[in-house]
């Protein structure tokens, strides 16, 4: 028999955490090894329990390109982002952060603890709204951002120019521009309004 999947639970709303923690203890398949932790101690925590999946709450992020970060430092746990509603675009910025899975927090109990199972063994998943044609669960998701995209893509939500990117990041105002059109591509969007968009929304209320 398989080991079962250790996962992590980053600080949700009262009743979703709460949720989360019952799900996962109550499956044989599944072993919880750290709830309600915090950002702040979220780096030390997957330090010490390395776990397969650490599931995050996208209305708490600080800024997008946290998601981008922790994939950076903890390549073998996988991220999977529970939003509320989210859109096809916001899912597909967080998998090009390198987010392997992107649910509604709405999602039945059983799907939440299929895509955590999908996630752990790489599978892209989005939400029923944001899946093919085919209604399929595991995607291939898009590109994920190339470092300095990332870096770029950061200054970019700062409202940065191009010619205030290009110099803060020592590049040429093309490279600028073609680290733009990339981004735009992988995240599925085509300007500097849709892109601020993306920026994480607040968490309003714990249950919809």
């Amino acid at each position: 028999m398989s080991s079962p999947v250790s996962v992590v639970v980053a600080r949700f709303e009262d009743l979703v955490a709460l949720g989360l923690r019952q799900l996962i203890s109550a499956d044989p398949t599944l072993q919880l090894v750290a709830s309600d932790v915090t950002l702040d101690r979220l780096d030390g925590t997957l330090e010490v329990h390395a776990p397969a999946v650490v599931l995050l709450n996208f209305g708490t992020l600080p800024t997008t390109d946290m998601v981008y970060d922790l994939h950076r430092r903890r390549p073998d746990t996988r991220i999977v982002i529970l939003a509320n509603r989210p859109t096809s675009a916001e899912c597909n910025q967080m998998l090009s952060l390198g987010a392997t899975a992107c649910i509604s927090k709405e999602t039945q109990a059983r799907d939440i603890v299929n895509a955590i199972h999908l996630a752990s063994r790489g599978m892209h998943v989005l939400p029923r709204m944001a899946r093919g044609s085919d209604g399929s669960v595991g995607l291939q998701g898009p590109d994920v951002l190339t470092p300095r995209e990332a870096d770029v893509l950061k200054l970019l939500q700062d409202g940065g120019t191009n010619a205030q990117i290009a110099h803060e990041l020592s590049i040429g105002v093309e490279t600028v521009r073609t680290h733009a059109r990339n981004i735009y591509r992988k995240l599925g969007i085509s300007s500097r309004r849709e892109l601020a968009s993306l920026r994480p929304r607040p968490t309003i209320a714990a249950v919809q």
